[in-house]
């Protein structure tokens, strides 16, 4: 979902991408033009468009123009280590290329009978080959080798993410599947150091103890931002304590997961440890933050849809739940600043994954004193990124991810310009095919305005100007959300104040959108509950148990 390292795939940083281990050993060829690829079966017959009920979806190979690579990609339901159909549903999910879009191919839809069959498969296993009946060690060995199969197999996800998600192969590649396969190794480390506590009560006659038990089946909801990224996330550090998983992929960008799928029955997973059904949110997100047999949901995406999860969750079983929401994050630039380097720093912010991204710093505060100076110089930094193929490699951005992504990022622009603001940079539509859009700036905003209050997910900035350090606290934290903010000084008394005073979940100073696997990440307000990455993850997919033991007391009675 994030950048970590990402600064290194932009073109005004100084460091080469191609310093980083897994770009060392393999390169993707630069190719140039509009991607195209050709679809066809594993078998001589196609299946038909609607499939008959309980009729196995074929694999389909795609074969990607720019490299010349053939994915085998299942399309059926994931479900007890098997790719099977749905009990009941003949509906599909197209999967479109949105640089082209075109349609790369179809993937069975889950129906709520298929969420019943993969939570009973999850629960099977968690009372049988997973869950208490397996050590941590074996876990960690499990996880190491999944992420070993990642790594092995990261030119051929990227390939594959970058064909679903436009985003650019290097990306997808360098950081996406190396920071997760970075994640599963963390967590890998953590599974046999899952500790409790002894505890002191009365050293002649009783002792207590604390337990880490995993907390059971897990529904996890991932988007279309970081396909990859989220699954491992998710997948992490669920499996390190020892619960089983139910995850619904984005209708999106469902082909990565699926992908996976085959790599979790490679490393060698029981089945039913893990499953993936592909389904519309309505259908597959509503029936897994229902269901009575889950026992966790970990959700990353929309305020609205956190809120339906949140109250599903409730009316069902009151399972524990984990938000990863939106944002409207602020980026502070103060006049002590080195502008060259906070300049580089707000084009990630903004425009690293093209704009979609939940902590995109989406609103720039500028010190009046250096305004004139540095919004000159942020148009040309922002010039300087290429949004363009993902095939092509000299893109820094990819199109944005769907038709209504696109729809709702221009509807956000036009607001912008009929209510006053200035486009200084882009704003306008290209020709042609695909879902590009360009990096915008607007400048002469007001805090009312739909682009500074809203999440528009694209490469929109908003930027305003402030005087004191007391008013830009304000602005800042005048929003619903508090999932990330930066701020850019090199003035050490003033980097404490006001990262004290931001109301967000993480706060960025002199840099911006780098997280590590092992710092936690989370939002307050609006922007979620819970948190992902670090140790405090783990406490999401653990239930505590104090156990009380008795050696020396005698209970007189009656009382």
């Amino acid at each position: 979902m994030l950048a970590r390292l990402y600064l290194l795939g932009l073109p005004w940083a100084r460091i080469c991408p191609l310093s980083c281990p897994v770009h060392r050993q393999r390169a993707v060829p630069r190719t140039l033009g509009r991607l195209s690829f050709s679809l066809t079966t594993t078998t001589s017959l196609r299946p038909p468009p609607r499939r008959l009920q309980h009729t196995m979806a074929q694999p389909v190979t795609i074969t990607v123009a720019a490299t010349g690579r053939k994915i085998t990609v299942p399309t059926d339901l994931f479900i007890n280590n098997e790719f099977v159909p749905s009990v009941d549903s003949k509906e599909t999910i197209e999967c479109i290329n949105p640089a082209t879009e075109e349609v790369i191919c179809s993937v069975v839809a889950a129906s709520e009978k298929d969420i019943d069959v993969a939570v009973a498969a999850a629960r099977k296993a968690f009372k049988t080959t997973w869950g208490k009946n397996v050590t941590g060690f074996e876990r960690s060995r499990l996880l190491n080798k999944l992420a070993d199969l990642i790594e092995r197999d990261a030119q051929e996800l990227a390939e594959l993410e970058s064909l679903n998600n436009g985003k650019p192969v290097k990306i997808a590649r360098d950081f996406d599947i190396g920071d997760s396969v970075q994640c599963l190794r963390y967590y890998a480390g953590w599974a046999d150091k899952i500790l409790g506590q002894a505890i002191e009560v009365d050293n002649k006659t009783k002792f207590a103890f604390t337990r880490h038990d995993p907390i059971g089946v897990c529904g996890q909801i991932i988007p279309w931002n970081y396909p990859i990224n989220m699954w491992a996330w998710k997948v992490a550090p669920a499996l390190a304590c020892g619960c089983t998983i139910v995850m619904k992929p984005s209708e999106i960008t469902p082909l990565t997961a699926l992908k996976l799928s085959e790599l979790v029955v490679e490393a060698g997973f029981p089945p039913g440890v893990v499953n993936m059904v592909p389904s519309l949110g309505s259908v597959g997100g509503a029936a897994l933050s229902a269901h009575k047999d889950v026992d966790k949901v970990a959700f990353t995406g929309s305020t609205v849809t956190g809120r339906k999860i949140m109250e599903a969750a409730a009316k069902s079983n009151l399972k524990k739940v984990s938000l990863e929401l939106g944002g409207k994050s602020p980026n502070i630039v103060f006049e002590s600043a080195d502008l060259d380097q906070a300049a580089n720093w707000v084009g990630l912010g903004i425009l690293y994954n093209t704009g979609q991204d939940c902590t995109a710093g989406s609103r720039l505060f500028v010190q009046d004193t250096i305004y004139d100076k540095f919004i000159p110089l942020l148009v040309e930094k922002f010039k300087q990124l290429k949004i363009g193929n993902g095939f092509d490699e000299e893109s820094g951005g990819g199109p944005v991810v769907s038709k209504a992504q696109y729809d709702k990022i221009f509807s956000y622009i036009e607001a912008g310009k009929q209510e006053g603001a200035k486009a200084v940079l882009g704003g306008e539509k290209r020709p042609g095919k695909g879902y590009f859009v360009d990096p915008t700036i607007f400048v002469d905003v007001k805090p009312d305005m739909k682009i500074v209050r809203d999440e528009i997910f694209g490469p929109v900035l908003a930027v305003a100007k402030f005087s004191t350090e007391e008013e830009v606290i304000e602005l800042a934290n005048d929003t619903t959300y508090g999932l990330g903010a930066g701020l850019h000084s090199n003035d050490a008394n003033q980097c404490m104040r006001v990262s004290q005073a931001l109301e967000a979940g993480t706060v960025w100073v002199n840099q911006y959108n780098l997280l590590n696997n092992n710092v936690p990440f989370g939002g307050k307000k609006q922007s979620g509950i819970g948190r992902e990455l670090g140790s405090y993850a783990l406490e999401e997919y653990t239930s505590v148990k104090a156990v009380h033991w008795n050696y020396g007391e005698k209970l007189d009675w009656p009382l």
